[in-house]
């Protein structure tokens, strides 16, 4: 394990919300989509359900994409933006069936805001390890998803076995031309 569990979980849903726009087809164009989003990233505390808290989830996506194509004194810069605009407050918690980690904004802050400081604590762990190497984008041509590599060797290169997949067929097909 490279990371913490909860940091690595927020990670992951750093790099999920950041793909959700990726393509032409906006992931989170509805509130459903948020709630079904929120709900496979498991995310607790007040939820507003409305028009604007999308709005705001949707904002914080460019913010974090920066953070894949950032050095780390720029990530650096984001991560402390970040943390100082929400003013958060680092403690112990323990809820559902996650035992002890860290939460840095109370459960009534609002999603957008605890979705970035979820992320920034994260990020912070990655710079604070200097493995800001591991955030990576899908070597496929055809792809654009950002990923967090937590392999032993650093080797991932695609963001899902799909698009491995898809790539490893393309070269195989050239070799055979």
């Amino acid at each position: 394990m490279v990371f913490a569990h909860d940091t690595e979980v927020a990670l992951a849903a750093a790099a999920a919300l950041v793909n959700t726009c990726r393509t032409d087809d906006d992931e989170l164009s509805t509130i459903g989509d948020l709630d079904e989003f929120v709900g496979v990233w498991q995310w607790t505390g007040a939820r507003k359900r409305d028009l604007a808290e999308l709005a705001a989830v949707k904002a914080l996506r460019p913010t974090l994409a920066k953070l894949w194509e950032a050095d780390e004194d720029t990530a650096v810069a984001i991560v402390n933006r970040v943390l100082r605009e929400s003013h958060a407050l680092p403690q112990l918690v323990k809820h559902d069936e996650w035992n002890y980690h860290i939460h840095a904004t109370t459960s009534d802050t609002p999603l957008a805001e605890r979705m970035a400081v979820e992320a920034a604590m994260a990020m912070g762990d990655v710079v604070r390890m200097n493995e800001l190497g591991r955030l990576q984008v899908c070597a496929d041509t055809d792809c654009e998803d950002v990923f967090i590599d937590l392999s032993k060797n650093r080797s991932r290169r695609f963001c899902s076995s799909t698009c491995g997949n898809r790539a490893n067929v393309a070269a195989y097909r050239a070799r055979r031309r």
